[in-house]
């Protein structure tokens, strides 16, 4: 969940699950470093992309910030979701979200992300469908990506979403050996649907 406006400190606001089990349910998020929930129409968009592919799957979602999208994917049928977020404070809401749902399938871990995907995943299992939506402006996309392949942490029918700036180049990602399988744009937002190319 990348950041963009700063919010006000200790201000607490809330996120909506849109489907699944926790269909409506409201959530409270803080107001740390101006998180950037992706927006409804977007998220919508994507699980219905996902859904086919959902039920049962492993989720990783690298820059959790408010949860919204692990916690959809939990909510619409996936096995495991793993939610990993660098900020403490933002960490322990996530945890307390949780357990506020009974979310027995969603693990956080308070965590950088390229720090952890510098090496193999714990339990040493790839993961079916990564969420990639970092800060925008920092050039986080390419060196995860890379360390996704690098380091064991998908397969070779996992799909992975990428939440970038819409003005951002997109020129790395064939030359690295990524296919679009779908794309949107929404607002300042580009959200992509990538899957490796069978020949890399």
């Amino acid at each position: 969940m990348a950041r963009s406006r700063r919010a006000p400190a200790g201000r607490a606001a809330r996120i909506r699950i849109i489907g699944g089990a926790w269909r409506r349910r409201w959530l409270p998020v803080l107001g740390v470093g101006g998180l950037r929930p992706t927006a409804d129409a977007l998220r919508e968009t994507l699980f219905n992309w996902l859904q086919p592919s959902l039920p049962g799957a492993r989720v990783l979602d690298l820059f959790a910030g408010t949860g919204a999208l692990g916690l959809e994917a939990a909510s619409r049928g996936a096995a495991s979701v793993l939610l990993v977020e660098r900020d403490a404070r933002a960490a322990a809401q996530l945890q307390a979200n949780c357990e506020t749902l009974a979310a027995e399938q969603v693990t956080v871990r308070r965590d950088d992300a390229l720090r952890l995907l510098a090496s193999a995943p714990p339990d040493g299992q790839p993961y079916d469908l990564v969420l990639v939506d970092p800060p925008f402006h920092q050039d986080r996309v390419a060196p995860v990506l890379e360390a996704l392949v690098m380091q064991g942490w998908i397969h070779a029918a996992s799909q992975i979403y990428v939440e970038i700036e819409a003005e951002a180049a997109l020129d790395f990602l064939a030359s690295s050996g990524w296919h679009i399988e779908r794309e949107r744009q929404g607002g300042q937002a580009r959200a992509l649907l990538l899957t490796r190319l069978p020949s890399v």
